[in-house]
């Protein structure tokens, strides 16, 4: 498809417990990004609960489409293209969000592009400093640990992922088992900077060669110091369990990241995804990436979580390379990557 001068993508993102909507041009200038976050509606129940968040995305999604067009300055009759968050996620929340992006579509005429929610996380990158490839991209938020290769744009590799729990995943039930509020990451991380690695915990590096991922031994070794500490008497050094713990995660990430630059012999490497957000993997990767002549790109924190100008961005290329869909779309709360973008 021919690039119009001016492409203005609307995007939504609904894929958990963010009703988010943002409006971009040409795929790399923000002119608006709303959120709604429901982190204090979930707290109380330590973890996202899919109905209420479904409920919660029926009530602000047409507040929040209004206040991204409002924002960019930018008039309905103006979009371009409609990008919407097919997959992967909870079906309840991802159903709001596509519901939404069809009405606009049949009512408007304006197409309809699916994305993948983690294509999205890697294309945050791409609002701040231009995709330059090929590349590889860690994505690790709390339903997803991946290692992307990509050699141009809507090209997407599986090198590797997750094999049981992501890494956000196992931060939230560590959290959890130290009585630490949700979500568990930016916690656990604060205590882990004060702390020292005091316990003995394990890195999963699986089969020789392997850059798949698996977090849940980890989890279940923390239950383990914890039950067995109370089994003694003994008081738990939270600071030095948190340090112990996210030392155990960042080395298993950043190592598996390193193996994949050396394999595919890329000298780009990109951070994505919610708990791209955390202290300790940013310093240190940079630190790791530095030292083996490995340039590396992370997006700034308000990027990182689920946002919708992530999903405009990838839609944008989407709709230029032709990918638009009809008004049966629906949602694939298991999606893969392969099966929306080509």
């Amino acid at each position: 498809m021919k690039q119009p001068k001016k492409t203005y993508v609307l995007g939504i993102e609904t894929s958990c417990d963010e009703t988010a909507v943002a409006v971009t041009m040409d795929g790399n200038e923000l002119l608006s990004n709303c959120i709604s976050s429901q982190m204090e509606i979930h707290q109380r129940f330590g973890g996202v609960v899919p109905e209420v968040a479904s409920r919660r995305h029926v009530e602000r999604i047409t507040i929040m489409i209004q206040d991204a067009l409002e924002q960019a300055g930018i008039a309905l009759q103006d979009i371009s293209a409609i990008a919407v968050t097919q997959g992967p996620g909870l079906v309840g929340a991802l159903l709001i969000g596509i519901t939404a992006a069809k009405a606009l579509s049949l009512t408007t005429g304006i197409p309809l592009v699916p994305v993948h929610h983690i294509a999205g996380h890697i294309y945050a990158n791409h609002l701040v400093r231009p995709l330059q490839f090929p590349l590889v991209s860690l994505v690790v938020s709390g339903g997803h640990t991946e290692l992307i290769y990509m050699e141009a744009h809507n090209h997407f590799e599986c090198l590797g992922k997750t094999r049981d729990d992501a890494a956000g995943e196992a931060y939230d039930k560590v959290a959890r088992l130290m009585g630490l509020p949700y979500p568990g990451g930016p916690p656990i991380d604060r205590l882990a900077h004060v702390g020292m690695e005091t316990y003995n915990l394990p890195r999963a590096w699986l089969e020789l060669d392997s850059l798949d991922f698996s977090f849940s031994g980890l989890k279940s070794a923390v239950m383990n110091v914890i039950h067995n500490a109370n089994q003694r008497g003994e008081e738990i050094q939270e600071a030095n369990l948190a340090t112990s713990f996210q030392q155990s995660v960042i080395d298993v990430l950043i190592e598996k990241a390193m193996r994949a630059v050396k394999k595919t012999g890329v000298k780009r490497l990109l951070l994505a995804g919610g708990v791209s957000a955390n202290r300790g993997l940013r310093s240190q990767l940079q630190a790791r990436c530095d030292q083996d002549g490995i340039y590396l790109q992370i997006p700034p924190i308000e990027l990182c979580t689920d946002n919708a100008a992530m999903i405009a961005a990838v839609g944008t290329y989407q709709w230029w390379a032709g990918n638009e869909a009809a008004l049966t779309l629906n949602a694939e709360p298991n999606l893969k990557m392969s099966a929306v973008h080509r």
